[in-house]
């Protein structure tokens, strides 16, 4: 058995210790509340503790834009701005399909490692954790997390590159603005008017997220200032600290690649957490035990160095406002130069182990090949799509059209599909857009 080593209890750099006096006061205070009656906490008691815990710079509900149309039932009694958008989103179609969509592995090839929705739990919670720790509006963090990937396609970032070069003449594709489409106009509110109707802030963040997969536009509503809200950076650092790790973690599981490979690669990063990882254990550990250690480790490294080195960057600037942070040249959110670059090596080595792996190239490649035929298909015949579908061909190009669909697909769906279009004996009478 793997017991951890047992160590005399000593001080953690780092984390708070509280006298005793101070643990049985709160106790004592929470005995004497018992009982009384408690009334709802209203929007106003809530904006009011944004104002007492976040700082200046920070993005703060009842100093929100505001929606794209006014609604009656705003604002909430006792939700903030930004608790309703995440329930907007939390309860979408879109939200839901990414459980079925490929996060690198094609769905159906394995039931372990992340799909799209619980790679949006991870970037929600680790962008959560980085908000805190800088006194940035956690809520408006975790909202821009969970939907950042609402519009990417089926297959993963091949599954992107195959709708840009489709629609290269129409305008392209880019997952980021395909995101903010599906909140402003393809998913439908309860209330009856377009898109999901989220703060100014939450869509900006949508709009202005960034990885180095993107080509990035940035559209002109959003171009007032030159860099995105600190909750939105937060976002894209938490993203990039989510995929490499669980990535390499998955990539491991799945035996694309070995420890070994790893191991001998020189990344300095996974060098250090595998020797702290195997110190921590008095006798040799299990392989996966000692993987999750270093993974997990990984990341909480990356969390803490990004929370240090961020509050340094916004001490030294004393932004006084959101627009402050919009309007700096560049991003205030990230690590230290060096573990930056150790990060950088793992994402690369990632891009030539992981994701040139032939096995990872032939789902891509299959992949690509299904959203190709799909996208022929119902170009060439349009009455081959929904008739919900059919109604726009009024109104936008049959390209356009046929490029939501096939981006709001999940990866099992579109191969449904294909099946139903080019295999002769698939039961056309079970499709389940017929019934649309």
């Amino acid at each position: 058995m793997n017991a951890p080593r047992s160590e005399p209890s000593r001080e953690v750099p780092g984390r708070e210790s509280f006298p005793a006096e101070t643990v049985a006061s709160a106790a004592e205070t929470g005995r004497s509340s018992a009982g009384l009656s408690v009334t709802p906490l209203s929007r106003e008691e809530m904006e009011q503790f944004e104002d007492q815990r976040l700082a200046a710079y920070a993005c703060k509900s009842a100093q929100s834009r505001g929606r794209r149309w006014e609604e009656p039932t705003d604002p909430h009694p006792y939700r903030t701005a930004y608790q309703r958008d995440k329930g907007r989103v939390i309860h979408s179609f879109s939200f839901r399909r990414l459980q079925l969509k490929t996060q690198v592995f094609v769905t159906h090839e394995g039931d372990f490692y992340r799909t799209r929705l619980t790679h949006s739990f991870a970037v929600a919670q680790i962008a959560q954790s980085l908000a805190k720790a800088l006194r940035a509006n956690d809520e408006l963090a975790e909202v821009i997390a969970l939907a950042h990937d609402l519009g990417h396609p089926p297959f993963g970032h091949g599954g992107e590159r195959e709708l840009h070069r489709l629609m290269e003449n129409h305008g392209g594709f880019e997952h980021n603005l395909q995101a903010l489409r599906v909140v402003d106009e393809m998913e439908t509110h309860s209330s009856g008017g377009p898109g999901l109707n989220l703060s100014y802030e939450t869509r900006e963040g949508l709009a202005r997220h960034s990885t180095e997969y993107d080509d990035h536009r940035v559209p002109d509503e959003f171009r007032e200032f030159p860099s995105p809200t600190l909750e939105c950076q937060i976002v894209d650092t938490a993203d990039r600290i989510t995929f490499r790790t669980h990535d390499l973690e998955d990539a491991l599981w799945l035996g694309l690649i070995e420890e070994r490979d790893v191991n001998g690669a020189g990344l300095v990063l996974w060098d250090r957490h595998r020797e702290l990882a195997r110190a921590q254990f008095a006798d040799p550990p299990d392989r996966k035990l000692l993987r999750r250690v270093i993974v997990r480790n990984l990341i909480d490294e990356m969390i803490r160095d990004a929370t240090r080195h961020t509050l340094a960057a916004l001490n030294r600037k004393r932004l006084a406002s959101p627009d402050d942070v919009r309007a700096h040249p560049g991003p205030l959110v990230g690590m230290n130069d060096a573990l930056e670059a150790e990060s950088d090596a793992l994402g690369k080595f990632l891009y030539d182990a992981v994701y040139q792996h032939p096995t990872v190239v032939k789902m891509i490649w299959k992949g690509q090949r299904i959203i190709r035929k799909l996208f022929g298909a119902y170009v060439e015949e349009p009455k081959l799509l929904p008739k919900d579908l059919q109604s726009r061909l009024a109104s936008s190009p049959v390209e356009s059209v046929v490029c939501d669909y096939i981006a709001g697909m999940t990866d099992r769906y579109a191969m449904d599909q294909y099946r139903l279009l080019y295999e002769p004996h698939a039961r056309v009478g079970m499709d389940p857009t017929a019934l649309s």
